[in-house]
């Protein structure tokens, strides 16, 4: 004889909470209403730049987005010289960061004793949180008058064949300052997330490879970074995407220079920096309308970036499970 026992609590009975399906309705309910207001500002967001931006899209078109005169006096706006400076200092940024934020990752994951990870990590999560106008005060005060009377004259004096390493300036603001700045800012992300992709990679994969007689350089090379790769790259790209957006800490220590020259030692402006500068001095609509397109390439760049960041991690992330199974 078969018997069917169906389960409840010691006493036999089954008991159905009533309240558990207003419950799980009124969380639903909340978690819904949350995305939505996620949509709903991130659609006004991107409406009102669009909105802004239209006067300047009819008018230029597609070539505002090379030109480079910017001329509100006589109505001329062009932003070439303007996203050559946005692309050079984030590159810059994401070339120094990208190694030192990998290196601080390895450090306070495998390296590190136990003590110095519980004193470094969380300083190295603190450097994310200073506000960006701090930064570029520190940049002006100490960064800049360091760069100009240490850093240009020895990169001149060595690689000044280069136009890039052209003559020093008086002032050591410059987009290669920014471009340190930048990187400050930078290095606290793509370390915060490479060290915790570290940390998550399954110690059965390194004690297999040190059982076999790897050092433990070997187990980083052989397996924590082909296992992470996916992951660093979207780490430094999203990285990339916070250096392209920077505009105070830029605004501060870049010159504020008209036009952009071969040399990094010389003053420049962003797309982010000239936002900033002359959103409170407009000339004429049209001007408004051409810092909105600024604004527009900038968020279209952002969205790019974080776009191709999640293809790299998925495909890559696909053959590096592959490969570990």
């Amino acid at each position: 004889m078969s018997v069917t026992v169906r389960p409840g609590r010691p006493g036999g009975r089954g008991v159905t909470k009533r309240g558990s399906g207003v419950g799980d309705g009124v969380l639903i309910g909340l978690c819904g209403f949350a995305a939505l207001v996620v949509v709903v500002v991130i659609a006004e967001v991107i409406y009102q730049v669009i909105s802004g931006a239209s006067p300047s899209i009819s008018r230029f078109g597609l070539p505002f987005v090379w030109h480079s005169a910017w001329k509100p006096n006589l109505f001329i706006f062009g932003a070439g010289e303007m996203l050559a400076a946005t692309l050079i200092t984030s590159f810059m940024a994401l070339a120094l960061a990208t190694p030192l934020g990998i290196a601080i990752g390895l450090f306070l994951s495998m390296l590190a004793p136990s003590w110095v990870r519980t004193l470094v990590g969380p300083l190295v999560e603190m450097l994310a949180a200073i506000p960006s106008v701090i930064l570029g005060l520190w940049g002006v005060i100490v960064l800049a008058p360091f760069v100009q009377k240490h850093f240009e004259p020895f990169l001149h004096g060595a690689f000044g064949f280069l136009p890039i390493f052209g003559a020093q300036q008086t002032t050591g603001l410059s987009v290669f300052t920014a471009g340190l700045v930048l990187t400050i800012m930078v290095v606290p992300i793509i370390a915060s997330l490479s060290r915790d992709l570290f940390l998550a990679v399954p110690r059965d994969l390194q004690d297999g490879a040190a059982a076999l007689g790897a050092t433990r350089w070997e187990v980083i090379r052989g397996v924590i970074l082909p296992t992470t790769t996916s992951g660093v790259i979207a780490a430094a790209l999203l990285g990339l995407g916070r250096a392209l957006g920077e505009a105070v800490a830029v605004a501060e220590v870049i010159g504020g220079g008209s036009t952009l020259h071969g040399s990094v030692f010389a003053p420049g402006t962003t797309a982010a920096s000239r936002i900033i500068d002359e959103i409170e001095s407009l000339d004429n609509r049209l001007h408004l309308a051409s810092l909105f397109y600024l604004a527009l390439i900038l968020l279209v760049l952002g969205v790019l970036t974080n776009l191709i960041a999640q293809a790299i991690a998925r495909r890559l992330g696909g053959e590096q499970t592959m490969l570990v199974r």
